[in-house]
């Protein structure tokens, strides 16, 4: 178990890194968040802050369980972004989305981290290559193999 645990907070810091570089890319280099991009900031505290719970409460499977559908639900949202970059005219600008995330609490009180203020084909910067939702995608897939080998491992511990 003392390793799963260590996984865990492994996972844990990984996802609020990721989510410390997307606000470094929005604040220093002028990158405004897609309603896209804002979701997956979400998936990434929903991924941190489920593997730290579960890292310091040995709750090492139920907050596994509960980062592994954050990275799901991340991997499908870091889908559709891909798919817009993929298929130029096919856009999710400024519409309901959008405007629906700019209401929540979270994104009224901590602005400067939840506010969509961006379009979603617009996010072809890149870093060594890839886009960064190319990076979110990948980021998403090794968290969740990470999530995926901690909920095997603690199985068979049983």
């Amino acid at each position: 178990m003392p390793r799963s645990r260590s996984v865990l907070f492994a996972i844990s810091f990984v996802s609020f890194a990721l989510v410390g570089v997307a606000l470094y890319l929005q604040h220093a280099h002028d990158m405004l968040p897609c309603p896209l991009c804002v979701i997956q900031r979400y998936a990434f505290l929903g991924i941190g802050f489920a593997a730290l719970i579960g890292a310091l409460s040995h709750k090492i499977r139920g907050g596994a369980m509960i980062a592994l559908l954050a990275a799901l639900g991340g991997l499908g949202t870091v889908g559709k972004h891909l798919y817009v970059l993929a298929n130029p005219g096919f856009s999710c600008g400024i519409d309901p989305m959008e405007t629906m995330l700019n209401k929540i609490p979270t994104a009224t009180l901590l602005p400067w981290l939840f506010q969509a203020d961006g379009l979603c084909e617009n996010a072809t910067d890149g870093l060594f290559g890839l886009s960064i939702p190319q990076w979110s995608a990948l980021w998403f897939v090794l968290l969740t193999i990470g999530l995926v080998w901690v909920l095997v491992s603690t199985r068979r511990a049983r």
